[in-house]
């Protein structure tokens, strides 16, 4: 166990940095509806750029990103982002997880193994790939299909515009195994929809029944819930940082 879990799970520590990380197909403004509540009650909040360039890249981004913090973190992860955080989580520095719909494999695992367990939901052609100049391919979404898949609970222009802004994943980031699984030594938190489709609920309940979270569950709310539902999804991250702060992590 590490020092910083040690610590989650026995005593009062400082309050920690929140450093939330968004998923694929998308950039931290994401964030800003999460980010509008939690630091109204005045919370330390950071929303990096997730690379997007694979697992190991991504995870050893965060990890360079979390050495410049001072103090105890608390990282959340969306959709792919979860697996970011399950590997990035092992830093002493962080407390405990929160995913968001995130993906949360175990070691040696990648994203493609557990959807492969529990496939998708959404029907038909959705990811488009392309190849560049250098032979490597990333994927996107087919913005006609995105608001209905992944955001069918949010307003027509927003979904409209998520759609269009979304960035391109290295294809490779879905197939790379997580070396680390934070969540085997670190406490951890959940939240997801029963109305996503992208990554199945029968998988986020698979997943966050293994890693022991404490899990919410939101009736009909999208893959988008932090959007969708921001007011929730800032709920679970302040429940999980005053239970770290004040020591009641069992």
């Amino acid at each position: 166990m590490t020092t910083q879990s040690a610590k989650a799970k026995g005593s009062l520590m400082s309050k920690p940095t929140i450093v939330l990380i968004h998923g694929a197909f998308a950039d931290s403004s994401i964030w800003r509806r999460v980010y509008d509540h939690l630091a109204g009650d005045g919370d330390t909040v950071l929303a990096p750029q997730n690379p997007l360039r694979g697992l190991p890249y991504d995870a050893s981004y965060t990890e360079s990103l979390i050495d410049q913090i001072d103090g105890p973190v608390v990282l959340v992860g969306h959709s792919y982002g979860g697996a970011v955080i399950t590997v990035a989580g092992s830093s002493d520095k962080v407390a405990g997880l929160v995913y968001v719909a995130g993906v949360v494999p175990d070691e040696g695992e990648s994203v493609n193994d557990l959807q492969g367990r529990f496939p998708s939901l959404a029907m038909g052609p959705l990811v488009r790939p392309t190849e560049l100049r250098d032979g490597s391919v990333e994927v996107s979404i087919d913005p006609a299909r995105f608001p209905d898949v992944f955001g069918a609970d949010l307003s027509a222009d927003d979904a409209a515009f998520r759609a269009i802004s979304q960035r391109r994943v290295a294809a490779a980031a879905f197939d790379d195994p997580a070396t680390a699984a934070a969540w085997r030594e670190k406490p951890s938190w959940a939240v997801y929809g029963t109305g996503d489709l992208p990554v199945a609920p029968a998988l986020h309940r698979f997943s966050y029944d293994r890693a022991g979270s404490k899990v919410t569950e939101v009736d009909g709310a999208s893959h988008l819930l932090m959007l969708s539902q921001p007011e929730t999804v800032a709920g679970v991250i302040r429940d999980a940082v005053t239970a770290l702060t004040a020591g009641a992590v069992a």
